[in-house]
């Protein structure tokens, strides 16, 4: 097994609000891979005094722990068990009605010898690759299929549309999201390789269109999950007529896992 990764944030200036852990195979019971981009509150204007990067280290450990330690229970009843967690730690010193109160996207895949469990909330993305090449991106598309408009800007979700029925779903406060993730598996056999990676990095494929999934997997074996990284800020860069990039974030925290099983 190899495993490979790498996490930017967009700015030196400011934290890097994704968390990614991998645990090895141990005792037979196979691997898990937990992935979170927390989403930037405007102006940290959040009803929580605590920071994106507190909440996201709480609910990604809490995920890491559970998918681990318990194979009892599926991956959307550890989401559900972690937000419920997380948000008991914080709920008596912050405002977890608030719409912008922290939250993050949610990437999650475990495997043993029979299968290969997998979830995903919001917009990060996870790649499964097979034994022939041929790559099968799991996604949630919510935030693409929303109307245009719908969004305050393309980095910043109105809050008309967060975490609401015809909107899109991010893990917060409610555990009751967890039933809106994309969740199924695979048999091990069907997998060679697996590969997560936060908005922030899977703007070389979703923005600048420089190669489809296949090609973003090529680029991590090839390259490293920092190499991708590279590419996506070297590109970045170059879009100073924001073709591309619009409105969005000329750099945000940028996160990618190749795992090869």
């Amino acid at each position: 097994m190899r495993i490979d990764l790498a996490t930017e944030p967009g700015s030196p200036e400011h934290p890097n609000e994704d968390w990614v852990s991998v645990a090895a195979p141990a005792a037979g019971l196979g691997g898990v891979l937990v992935l979170l981009d927390g989403v930037t509150p405007p102006q940290h204007d959040d009803g929580c005094v605590h920071s994106v990067p507190w909440f996201t280290a709480r609910l990604g450990g809490s995920l890491a722990e559970l998918s681990a330690s318990r194979r009892d229970l599926t991956l959307t009843e550890i989401l559900t068990l972690s937000i419920r967690r997380t948000a008991a730690v914080h709920r008596s010193e912050c405002d977890l009605s608030h719409p912008r109160t922290p939250q993050a996207t949610v990437v999650m895949a475990r495997w043993d010898d029979r299968r290969v469990e997998h979830l995903v909330l919001s917009d990060s993305a996870l790649l499964i690759e097979a034994p022939d090449g041929s790559v099968l991106p799991l996604l949630d598309d919510r935030l693409d299929r929303l109307p245009p408009g719908s969004l305050a800007s393309e980095e910043i979700a109105d809050a008309r549309v967060r975490n609401k029925e015809g909107g899109f779903f991010t893990a917060a406060a409610d555990p009751g999201v967890a039933s809106r993730a994309v969740t199924g598996e695979t048999p091990r056999a069907e997998v060679r390789a697996l590969a997560a990676m936060t908005d922030g990095a899977s703007r070389w494929t979703e923005t600048f269109r420089e190669g489809d999934w296949t090609a973003t997997l090529g680029v991590l074996r090839k390259a490293g999950p920092q190499g991708l990284i590279d590419r996506v800020r070297e590109l970045e860069r170059a879009d100073t007529g924001r073709v591309h990039l619009r409105r969005g974030k000329r750099h945000d925290d940028a996160t990618a896992v190749l795992v090869e099983l």
